[in-house]
C-alpha cells in the first residue's frame, strides 16, 4: 500500500473543504455569526491540516494550523469578527488553494507567499488577541512525525489555541475493520507517527491497536480517513497501560472521542473553562463531515469516486447499445409480428431496458448548478467592493442539473456576464438613489429545466441597455445598422467582436473582448444566448443549453434522398405555405409571412446542394426553426418523425462541415447529419454552395468504422 495512491483523494476532498470554507465565510453575519457555521469552518481547516500532515505537505499544514488557531478563537467568542477579518480569512483560503495546487503539480509552494500570509495571520493574532508572532517556516523535507509536530508547535507559534495543551497523553484503542493484512503495516506505521503503539492484535475483520498519544481521537480520524474509509475505523478510550496523567488532570477528562459516535453531541458554542487542558473537540456531524473519504458512521449512503474518462466510456458504450437496439427494431419491423411474436416482445423489453439504462448512465454525469453558482458570491463581493457598489447576489435553481461536460464549460461565459452586469449594468449607489432606486443593486443567477434544455439567466436591476448609444457605437465601428432594426437585433450587437460601450478601459472591462467569446462558447455547446432589456429597469441575459451533448431529442426530416436531424429545441412548428405568403426581396432573398412576421427562407436543397429535392416552395413543407434568437423558415420535402439520437462528434471523427453541428447513426445503419440552424442561414446568405451530398459517403465510412 503506497500512501501516494491517496494523494488524489486528499486533493479532491481538500478542494471541496476549501470551497465549503469560502461559502461559509461569505455567508457569515459578522454581527451575529452562527455558531454551527463557525464550527464547520473550523472543522474544514482542521481536517485539511490533519491530511496535509499525514502526506508530509508541511507548508500547507503549517498555514492551515495558524488559520485553524484563529478560527478556534473565533468560534469560542474570543475573537470578534469584522469584515476585514473575514477578508483576511478569505485571503488565507486563497493561499491554501495555491499551496494545494502546487503540491498537486509536484512542486513546492511559494515560500515568500507562505511567509507573507503567516505574518499577516500572526499579526492579526497579536492585534486582536495579544499573542506573540514568530513561527518558523517548515523545513523543505517532511519531518518524521508531521502531524505530531503540528500539534506541539502551537506554543511556538505564539498563538494560544485549544491544542497547545495536548502534551497530556492518553491511551486510545484504534480498531481497523476489514483491512487486509498486506495493508495493515502502513496503517500501523501512520498511527505510530501519532503516538506510541503499545499493543496490536486481531485479524482481517478487526485489528486493534492500542496507542498512547497526545493527539485527540478526532485528529486521528481526520488523518486516517484520507487513507481508509470512515466505516473501517473505530476509536475508543482504553485503560492506561503505563504512567497516568497528573492528579490535577485525570485521564478520564482528556479528550475521549470514540471517532464519530453520537453525532448529535456536536455543538460547542459555549467556550470551555480557561484552565481546561486539551478541551475535547466535538466530532463533526454527518452533514458537515465531507472530508472523511467514506460515509459517516450510521449513514446508509456511500459514494465512489470514478475517473470521468471511465464514465465517458460507459456512456459511449450505452450509446452504441442504443444504436444496435434501433437496428434490431428496424430489422424486426420487416418480420411478421404474428409468427415471431416472442421476438417482438423480447425486442420491446430490450428497448425499455436500454432506455432505462441510458437514463441511469446519463444521470451519473449530471451535476447541480450549485457547482457553478457557488463560485460567484466571492466574485460579486470582491468586484462590488472594487467598483464601490452595493450588490446583493441571489441564486435560484441551484439543484437544477446539467451535464458535467457542459457545467465546466459554462463557468467562463457566466463569469463574463456577471462582470458585465456589475460594471456596466448596476449603477453606483448615488446614481441609483438619484433615480429613486434602492442604493443596493440586485444580481440574480437562476437555472431551470425547460423541456430538453436548461435555461440559465443573469438578471440585474441596473440601467438597462441604451438603444441609441448601441446603434451609434456600432455605426462608428463600421457595423451595418439601421433604425428599423428590432430591439432584439440591437441587443445582439454587444456580441460583435471588439464592441464595447465603456467610456474607458479598466481591468474589469472595456477592451471589447469577452462578449463575442461568450456567444461563440455557448454556440459551441449547442446553445444560444438571448438578451432582454428595458432602459432604466435592468437587463436579463438568457442562455439556453441542451441538458447533455451525448443524447439529443431530434426531428427527422427528408430532403431528396437524404435524412437530416433538427434539434427538437430549435423546432417551433411546421406548415404548408401558400404563394400569397411568399415575398421576394432585392436579389434572390425570399421571406415567408407567418402571422404578420416575415421570416427568411432557407432552401435546404440549395444550401447543401442536394439533388432530386423539391424546389417549389408551395410543394414543400416549411419548418419554423430558431437559432441565435432569430426565426427562419426551413424548406424540407418530408417530416419523418421525432426520435432520440446518440450524438457523434463529426469534427473529431471526420472534419468540420459548414451548416452541420454533429452526426448520428440511424436504425438502418446510415448516417444522418444534425443541422446547425444559424450556420445554415449564414451559408444561405453567402450563397456559398457546399456539396454536402458528396461529403456524406466518406462521413458514413468514418463514423461506422
Amino acid at each position: 500500500m503506497d500512501i501516494t495512491d491517496f494523494y488524489d483523494t486528499f486533493f479532491e476532498e481538500a478542494e471541496e473543504l476549501l470551497g465549503d470554507m469560502e461559502r461559509l465565510l461569505l455567508e457569515l453575519d459578522v454581527d451575529e455569526p452562527d455558531a454551527e457555521e463557525l464550527n464547520a469552518i473550523f472543522r474544514a481547516a482542521h481536517s485539511i491540516k490533519g491530511g496535509a500532515g499525514t502526506f508530509g505537505f508541511l507548508v500547507l499544514q503549517e498555514t492551515t494550523h495558524i488559520l485553524e488557531n484563529l478560527l478556534d478563537h473565533t468560534r469560542r467568542g474570543e475573537l470578534t469578527l469584522r469584515r476585514d477579518i473575514v477578508d483576511t480569512f478569505l485571503e488565507a483560503k486563497d493561499m491554501l488553494h495555491d499551496q494545494l495546487n502546487a503540491y498537486r503539480n509536484g512542486e513546492e509552494p511559494d515560500q515568500e507567499a507562505f511567509e507573507r500570509i503567516c505574518k499577516t495571520l500572526k499579526q492579526m493574532a497579536l492585534d486582536e488577541l495579544g499573542g506573540a508572532e514568530g513561527t518558523k517556516a517548515p523545513k523543505a523535507k517532511p519531518a518524521p512525525e508531521p502531524v505530531k509536530e503540528a500539534e506541539t508547535t502551537a506554543s511556538a507559534d505564539g498563538v494560544n489555541d485549544s491544542e497547545s495543551d495536548e502534551e497530556q497523553e492518553t491511551t486510545l484503542r484504534v480498531a481497523l475493520l476489514n483491512v487486509a493484512e498486506k495493508d495493515r503495516g502502513l496503517l500501523v506505521e501512520e498511527l505510530a507517527q501519532l503516538g506510541s503503539v503499545i499493543e496490536q492484535q486481531g485479524d482481517d475483520k478487526r485489528y486493534e491497536v492500542t496507542l498512547k498519544t497526545a493527539v485527540s481521537g478526532e485528529d486521528i480520524e481526520a488523518v486516517m480517513c484520507f487513507v481508509i474509509d470512515a466505516e473501517q475505523l473505530e476509536i475508543s478510550a482504553a485503560e492506561p497501560v503505563s504512567t497516568v496523567a497528573p492528579a490535577a488532570q485525570p485521564v478520564d477528562q482528556a479528550p475521549a472521542e470514540p471517532a464519530p459516535a453520537a453525532p448529535a453531541e456536536t455543538k460547542s458554542e459555549a467556550p470551555p473553562k480557561p484552565d481546561a487542558s486539551a478541551p475535547a473537540k466535538p466530532p463533526a456531524s454527518s452533514k458537515d463531515k465531507k472530508p472523511q473519504g467514506g460515509k459517516p458512521k450510521g449513514s446508509g449512503e456511500s459514494s465512489l469516486r470514478v475517473p470521468v474518462d471511465k464514465v465517458d466510456q460507459i456512456i459511449n458504450l450505452v450509446g452504441e447499445l442504443i444504436i444496435t437496439q434501433s437496428m434490431l427494431d428496424q430489422t424486426a419491423s420487416e418480420i411478421d409480428g404474428m409468427t415471431h411474436s416472442a421476438l417482438h416482445n423480447g425486442l420491446n423489453l430490450l428497448q425499455r431496458n436500454a432506455r432505462d439504462l441510458q437514463e441511469a448512465v446519463m444521470s451519473i454525469r449530471m451535476m447541480p448548478m450549485d457547482y457553478v453558482f457557488s463560485r460567484f458570491p466571492r466574485l460579486v463581493r470582491d468586484l462590488a467592493d472594487k467598483l464601490n457598489k452595493d450588490v446583493e447576489l441571489i441564486t435560484e435553481g441551484k439543484s437544477t442539473e446539467l451535464d458535467k461536460s457542459l457545467i465546466e464549460r459554462i463557468i467562463d461565459p457566466l463569469t463574463h456576464l456577471v462582470r458585465n452586469s456589475l460594471d456596466h449594468g448596476i449603477e453606483s449607489p448615488d446614481e441609483r438613489e438619484a433615480k429613486g432606486k434602492p442604493r443596493g443593486g440586485k444580481l440574480t443567477l437562476s437555472a431551470q429545466h425547460q423541456g430538453g434544455n436548461i435555461l440559465i439567466e443573469v438578471i440585474d436591476d441596473g440601467a438597462g441597455l441604451n438603444r441609441a448609444k448601441l446603434l451609434a457605437k456600432a455605426e462608428s465601428n463600421g457595423l451595418a445598422v439601421s433604425d428599423s432594426m428590432s430591439d432584439d437585433e440591437v441587443w445582439q450587437l454587444i456580441f460583435a467582436p471588439g464592441f464595447s460601450t465603456a467610456e474607458q478601459v479598466s481591468d474589469v472591462s472595456g477592451r471589447g473582448v469577452g462578449m463575442d467569446v461568450v456567444k461563440r462558447n455557448i454556440q459551441a455547446m449547442g446553445g444560444h444566448v438571448e438578451i432582454l432589456s428595458r432602459e432604466g429597469q435592468g437587463t436579463t441575459t438568457r442562455i439556453v443549453l441542451p441538458l447533455t451533448l451525448a443524447i439529443l431529442d431530434g426531428m427527422s426530416i427528408k430532403v431528396g434522398k437524404e435524412v437530416f436531424i433538427l434539434p427538437l429545441g430549435t423546432v417551433l412548428e411546421s406548415l404548408q405555405p401558400s404563394r400569397d405568403d411568399l415575398y421576394t426581396m432585392a436579389g434572390s432573398d425570399q421571406l415567408l409571412k407567418v402571422r404578420d412576421e416575415y421570416l427568411p427562407v432557407i432552401a435546404l436543397h440549395q444550401v447543401l446542394d442536394i439533388d432530386n429535392a423539391r424546389t417549389e416552395l408551395t410543394e414543400c413543407i416549411v419548418v419554423i426553426v430558431q437559432g441565435e434568437g432569430r426565426r427562419y423558415a426551413l424548406m424540407v420535402d418530408d417530416l419523418i418523425g421525432q426520435q432520440q439520437v446518440v450524438v457523434k462528434n463529426l469534427e473529431t471523427n471526420y472534419r468540420k462541415v459548414p451548416g452541420i453541428s454533429a452526426a448520428t447513426i440511424l436504425g438502418d445503419g446510415s448516417v444522418a447529419l444534425i443541422l446547425d440552424i444559424a450556420d445554415l442561414h449564414r451559408l444561405s446568405r453567402r450563397k456559398t454552395v457546399q456539396p454536402t451530398h458528396k461529403s456524406i459517403k466518406p462521413t458514413q465510412e468514418v463514423l461506422t468504422s
